[in-house]
């Protein structure tokens, strides 16, 4: 009666502790509540824009056969594009990994020893009065030829094993729309190059264009200071003017210069120039855009995705993490053969050995490293559900702003186009009163300088707008696919 209860005492005991050993705390689940506006405050009939213009292929967005051909390279030779293929098939690796942790464990072995135990011990004075063999006493140095497999499970009781292997490959799609991000940024930032190396051309040829205009004013001006109509002054003013412009252009070349470095670092290969229609600016007309409605974000960006997919992996560490407090069962076994001799060795049955047997073991005392594990687990799930609610807003905001951007550029562009015009006219009729001496030089000068700086500014603007039609391409999501 008193072993009965002796062992009932025992059992209570083993079961308080497997409950205690079994309870953990509470998971802090990460819900999303924030809710995407209807449509852009910028554009208040987005919520009817069925069309979006991020699902257009890269190479019908981008209508330049040069640039085209250009973003082509870039997207093949490009080193962040080539780093994220082998974060890739680190990711891909790490699945694989994970899922060969389902499955268990075989390994095939050999052993060879040689062994000698104490005289009095148990093991030793058993041997001492044992036959090895019929009539042969077991001898003090003991050989032992060994040969088998082994074999160890861990059953996934808890599916902590699936639950990390759900984190792992979660985050190898994570890498994928990594991919996607770099080469959205990077078809983007090889347009804008391109547009800016446009840009820089045209402003070169106003700049030479002006340079011709104003060394025949200085010709004229020369003239006319030898026949006394204007003094030495004016001739030096004009000259100065001259200079101004020359030096211009060879700032301008300086950051032609740079542009191609910067594409062709962007194509990964050493500076060579870049070919291109120095003329196609002028006539490159921005792209009408369709930016659908806020919700396609969620399908078309991919920083967006990336945070999604990592949100959903933190869950998963959570549960892996949890699991943690549970008894895990580790099945282990073997099979093979044993003898002391290699003539024994393959002798069945009585060279045959084989184990089987299940460990269940679970944590009880002294878990702080498992609830600190499981306290960041449930951190890194809040901070990541912040990080896709931040996502989220970024690209509503960067939207938003390029809309309002591609707006207010199209007004200034008109004005400034206008502008030119206005100043263009100036200058000839500026240069017809001077030489009728019904204008002073001066006038000529401040007529021809305006002029110069607002064609300047007009390409300035027009590359501005080819440079917002392209971000906003990038942040509608586009180019990946």
């Amino acid at each position: 009666m008193k072993i009965f209860k002796s062992h009932y005492s025992i059992v209570i005991l083993l079961v308080s502790l497997l409950y205690i050993g079994c309870k953990s705390p509470i998971v802090m689940e990460a819900t999303d509540t924030s809710k995407l506006p209807l449509n852009y405050t910028t554009n208040k009939d987005s919520s009817k824009d069925s069309i979006n213009t991020a699902n257009i292929n890269w190479k019908e967005f981008f209508t330049d056969k040069y640039l085209v051909a250009l973003i082509d390279t870039a997207v093949k030779n490009n080193y962040d594009v080539l780093l994220t293929l082998q974060e890739i098939e680190v990711a891909s690796n790490k699945v694989k990994q994970k899922n060969g942790m389902l499955l268990p464990n075989f390994a095939l072995g050999a052993n060879l020893g040689l062994s000698k135990v104490g005289r009095y011990t148990s093991n030793g004075a058993g041997d001492a009065s044992a036959d090895i063999t019929p009539g042969q006493l077991v001898p003090e140095n003991l050989p032992n030829i060994a040969l088998g497999f082994e074999t160890s499970w861990e059953a996934d009781i808890w599916a902590k094993l699936r639950n990390a292997k759900k984190a792992s490959f979660t985050r190898y799609l994570e890498t994928l729309e990594g991919k996607n991000l770099v080469t959205t940024s990077l078809i983007a930032e090889v347009a804008s190059s391109y547009y800016e190396l446009l840009s820089l051309d045209n402003q070169l040829s106003i700049i030479e264009e002006t340079i011709t205009i104003q060394k025949n004013a200085l010709e004229i001006v020369k003239i006319q200071k030898e026949a006394a109509v204007v003094t030495e002054l004016a001739v030096k003013q004009f000259e100065a003017q001259v200079f101004n412009s020359q030096a211009m252009a060879f700032g301008i070349q300086q950051k032609i210069a740079e542009t191609e470095n910067k594409i062709n670092f962007l194509l990964a290969r050493y500076p060579q120039k870049i070919e291109r229609d120095k003329l196609a600016f002028t006539t490159l007309i921005p792209k009408f855009m369709q930016v659908g409605i806020p919700s396609d974000l969620l399908k078309n960006r991919p920083d967006i995705k990336q945070a999604e997919l990592e949100l959903f992996a933190t869950k998963c560490d959570v549960q892996v993490a949890k699991a943690e407090f549970y008894p895990s069962l580790n099945i282990t076994g073997g099979m093979g053969f044993q003898a002391f001799k290699t003539s024994y060795l393959f002798t069945t049955p009585q060279s045959l050995m084989y184990s089987l047997a299940g460990d269940l073991v679970m944590p009880i005392i002294n878990k702080a490293g498992i609830k600190a594990e499981f306290n960041n687990a449930n951190a890194y799930q809040i901070e990541a559900l912040y990080n896709y609610q931040k996502s989220i807003l970024n690209g509503y905001v960067e939207v938003n702003n390029e809309l309002s951007n591609i707006q207010n550029l199209d007004k200034a562009y008109q004005l400034k186009a206008q502008e030119v015009g206005a100043l263009n006219s100036s200058v000839e009729l500026s240069n017809e009163l001077f030489k009728s001496a019904r204008a002073n030089y001066l006038e000529v000068l401040m007529a021809q300088r305006d002029a110069l700086s607002a064609r300047l500014e007009l390409a300035e603007s027009k590359k501005n707008q080819l440079m917002a039609i392209t971000n906003m391409y990038k942040v509608l999501g586009g180019g990946w696919k």
